[in-house]
């Protein structure tokens, strides 16, 4: 019997909400997964707090709601603890550029596998509109109605500057892409960021702005650090420039999983090794 994906929660979302988008991107992933014979019993779907956190109520996989700023570690928790499992992370710009930057930091640089989708819409939309780190130079919210006096931060080029090994950027308009995307995540053996540009309808409703400036890289070798930096900078979240979305670097190097699994059998050698020289002792 085939499972429904979207469970019958109520879905409070706004109208026009990016988080639509990423709900049935994900749907359609989970529902590819099943098709190649993969059990979604082995996938747990971690959020944090936010608008993008109601995702969990809406689709019908193992989850697990952290708390604000703390998605990756829980997600590394569990991954840690069982890694046959397909560990997916949803979490917000507030949520893992601000209170949670170091963990995200921390996460790409171990290398943990795990997928990790930003819904980035630059602003606070569950406490009714503050600024974000991504939020651009001057944004006028609840808590800055002059404008914000801060530069945004560029979270690609911060993931690259991090070592996460597999780095790409989604738009909520653009779903079969964002599909593919993060189809290629979740199939990359470590650390998987994905910065997803996401409609906030209500506070701040820029899809005029991404539509005219997005395109799709291409003739871009994937492998190349340098020539990754140099397209994560092309726009800096606060310029009229182009913006690139699609798979900006990807290399392969053991995930920190693997090495815990492994540093976990030369303990358990060790302890045979001890026991087995104590009985020849005695």
């Amino acid at each position: 019997m085939t499972r429904q994906l979207v469970t019958d929660t109520q879905n409070t979302w706004c109208p026009g909400c990016g988080n639509f988008s990423i709900q049935h991107t994900l749907k359609n992933v989970f529902a590819a997964m099943e098709k190649e014979g993969k059990s979604l019993d082995d996938v747990v779907l971690v959020s944090g707090i936010g608008c993008h956190a109601k995702i969990v109520d809406y689709l019908n996989v193992n989850t697990f709601y952290s708390i604000h700023g703390r998605t990756i570690p829980v997600a590394t928790g569990i991954k840690i603890a069982n890694p046959n499992l397909t560990v997916i992370c949803c979490s917000g710009d507030g949520d893992s550029y601000a209170e949670g930057l170091d963990h995200l930091i921390f996460a790409a640089k171990r290398n943990i596998d795990i997928t990790v989708l930003i819904h980035n819409n630059r602003v606070y939309g569950l406490t009714t509109g503050q600024y974000t780190p991504t939020s651009p130079l001057g944004f006028k919210g609840k808590s800055t109605p002059s404008g914000t006096a801060e530069y945004p931060l560029n979270p690609i080029e911060l993931m690259l500057a991090s070592g996460a090994t597999y780095v790409a950027r989604g738009y909520t308009r653009k779903m079969d892409q964002l599909k593919n995307l993060v189809m290629e995540g979740i199939a990359h053996k470590g650390f998987a960021f994905i910065d997803v540009l996401q409609i906030c309808a209500t506070f701040f409703p820029v899809s005029d702005y991404y539509s005219s400036r997005v395109y799709e890289l291409s003739d871009h070798n994937r492998t190349d650090f340098e020539s990754a930096c140099t397209k994560a900078r092309e726009w800096d979240y606060n310029s009229d420039a182009k913006i690139a979305l699609g798979t900006f670097f990807e290399r392969s190097l053991p995930s920190f999983d693997e090495k815990m699994g492994q540093h976990r059998m030369n303990a358990v050698e060790r302890e045979r090794a001890i026991q087995e020289f104590l009985i020849t002792r005695t």
